[in-house]
């Protein structure tokens, strides 16, 4: 897999965010194992606790549309570089990691920084 084309379609969400508490956009793009790429970005809600990550929103949208293993996931910010997920959200791609450990894709100055979800969530919770 071309992890550039996975993190230009997360460029790609993190402007359809819809940020005007934080301005800091988020975009996800996530890829399953089936091959098939998901894109969510985040979205803000006066009750901040209502705000849904990119991240979570993309997996979403690959578990609607039936795709439950993830094998990478994209996360970019124009804000910041070397975007990484929050708790929560490693907490929820740890429930849908596929057969190999999900590869966390980030964007720095020097390219694409590739991470595994077990080096970011160390003895994660799992039924």
């Amino acid at each position: 897999m071309d992890y550039n084309q996975l993190m230009e379609k997360a460029i790609e969400a993190s402007k359809n965010s819809y940020s005007p508490y934080s301005h800091f956009a988020v975009g996800a793009c996530v890829l399953c194992e089936s091959g098939n790429m998901y894109e969510g970005c985040n979205f803000e809600n006066a009750s901040f606790g209502m705000t849904i990550c990119a991240e979570r929103n993309a997996i979403g949208t690959a578990v609607t549309s039936g795709d439950r293993n993830i094998s990478a996931i994209a996360i970019y910010s124009p804000n910041m570089e070397d975007c990484l997920p929050c708790g929560a959200c490693r907490q929820v791609l740890a429930e849908f990691d596929g057969d190999t450990d999900i590869s966390i894709i980030t964007k720095t100055q020097d390219g694409i920084k590739i991470r595994t979800l077990s080096e970011l969530l160390p003895g994660c919770f799992k039924l």
